[in-house]
């Protein structure tokens, strides 16, 4: 079974009932990613890191539904806007420049 954000908001909401606010949604999520930090700590290639992250956007799809939204969706319109952006780069990493700033 192919899952998606429907079929994952249907099951979050038959095994853990509904949630009382966007915020102890985004907290849960916060949560999920200490462990994923915890594990990239002790091993930069842990081999659950990437079950951490599917356990982030798990949470990030309860989000976007709880918004009406389709996250997926959203990722490829925020992609449009990043790809128009210029970037400061660094250590393979990168930080929009603001409106009016120089990229370094």
């Amino acid at each position: 079974m192919q899952e998606d954000q429907a079929t994952i908001n249907r099951w979050i909401e038959e095994t853990f009932g509904a949630t009382g606010s966007n915020f102890s949604v985004a907290s849960r999520a916060n949560q999920e990613m200490s462990e994923l930090l915890m594990a990239l700590a002790v091993d930069d290639h842990h081999p659950k890191a990437v079950e951490e992250a599917a356990d982030i956007v798990i949470i990030l799809f309860r989000l976007a539904e709880r918004e009406g939204k389709d996250l997926m969706e959203e990722v490829t319109r925020k992609m449009t806007v990043n790809r128009k952006r210029q970037w400061n780069v660094a250590n393979g990493h990168g930080y929009h420049v603001a409106d009016g700033e120089y990229a370094k």
